[in-house]
């Protein structure tokens, strides 16, 4: 886990194609007011200026409505909004104007408004002009009853790495790719962040940065945008003395095979600059007796690094990360130890998120 964050870009003419056709008409580039226009407001965006921006943004809609540049920025405006309706509508127009059939930013940001929405039959119609392969005919069961009919399932995209509050105090966390837009979380974030282990989060399509595995695999980081859907599972912290790394192992697979997670943030929890965080970083670093020096953890806090004392590559005392019902926690605890009284023990359980 780890922090950063991003700025947006503006989707710019290209100056280089001279004209644009649109009902086989020829169409002289953007005037220079448009061009004025735009380059200002997304100046504007970049200071979080949204309200002014969006004047400027329409203003140069209505200078170049045929342009599908003019409805594509003022589509990524919404997006950063979060006004999706009105992401949606936009995006629609800039799609209408697009000159090529598929592969265009354009759709890719119809679907993330189509998911935010929920709006099913669009986003499968984005994704497949984007040039996705999107499954058909699969759903499965909303919260409460009923069925999120055409919800894109199966695209089996693997697994990424989600930037959670990308403009605040940033963590990088693990989860599973639902689709283009959405990341299932399956690390336990920390209690800072406000998020939980199994919540869906809707994403941004660009990534920033990677995270590479011993073997080679890069897998993308990605931005959130907003919380998709929320996790009824609790946040736990709690401080364990386990002997070896066989003992906190046993504890990580014993919650996992009761559908739950727990996780050392002793080992996994590393502090990243927002440069080291956005470029291409190793997932596991800390590990052995080589020193990471990119991990900005200090000696007796979170990290790989700020658990080392004295030459040791263990510490006994772990601060572990559990996402468990209140029902359960105590329990799966008592029976980790249970299992091995004489390695195992745990003390200070408090719920944090």
């Amino acid at each position: 886990m780890s922090g950063g964050t991003s700025q947006p870009t503006v989707r710019n003419w290209n100056w280089q194609a001279g004209i644009v056709r649109i009902f086989g008409k020829g169409r002289h580039r953007p005037s220079a007011s448009w061009r004025q226009a735009t380059d200002r407001a997304f100046t504007l965006i970049g200071d979080g200026r949204y309200e002014d921006a969006g004047e400027l943004l329409t203003r140069a809609a209505d200078l170049e409505p045929w342009l599908s540049e003019s409805w594509f920025n003022l589509a990524l405006l919404h997006k950063f909004r979060h006004d999706w309706e009105q992401a949606r509508a936009a995006g629609l127009r800039a799609v209408a104007l697009l000159d090529r059939e598929s592969g265009a930013p354009d759709w890719w940001n119809v679907g993330i408004a189509a998911t935010a929405l929920q709006d099913w039959p669009l986003a499968r119609r984005a994704w497949q002009a984007y040039g996705l392969r999107v499954p058909g005919g699969t759903s499965r069961p909303k919260a409460g009853g009923g069925a999120a009919a055409g919800e894109p399932l199966g695209m089996e995209l693997g697994s990424a790495a989600v930037r959670m509050s990308p403009e605040g105090e940033a963590e990088v966390v693990w989860g599973r790719r639902l689709d283009p837009a959405r990341i299932e979380v399956l690390s336990i974030p920390l209690p800072s962040s406000g998020r939980r282990w199994g919540e869906v989060v809707l994403h941004d399509g660009v990534p920033h940065g990677e995270r590479t595995t011993a073997t080679g695999h890069a897998y993308p980081v990605f931005d959130e945008i907003e919380l998709w859907a929320p996790s009824p599972v609790p946040t736990w912290v709690v401080l364990l003395e386990a002997a070896t790394e066989a003992d906190r192992d046993a504890l990580e697979q014993l919650a996992a095979d009761a559908g739950f997670a727990a996780e050392d943030w002793s080992s996994s929890v590393r502090l990243l600059c927002r440069m080291c965080s956005e470029s291409r970083m190793p997932s596991d670093e800390g590990d052995g007796v080589h020193l990471d020096p990119h991990d900005h953890s200090e000696p007796g806090h979170p990290g790989p690094l700020g658990h080392r004392t004295d030459g040791q590559l263990w510490v006994p005392e772990r601060e572990c990360g559990v996402a468990a019902p209140a029902t359960l926690v105590r329990g799966l605890l008592d029976g980790w130890v249970a299992d091995s009284p004489d390695s195992r023990d745990w003390r200070d359980l408090e719920e944090v998120c």
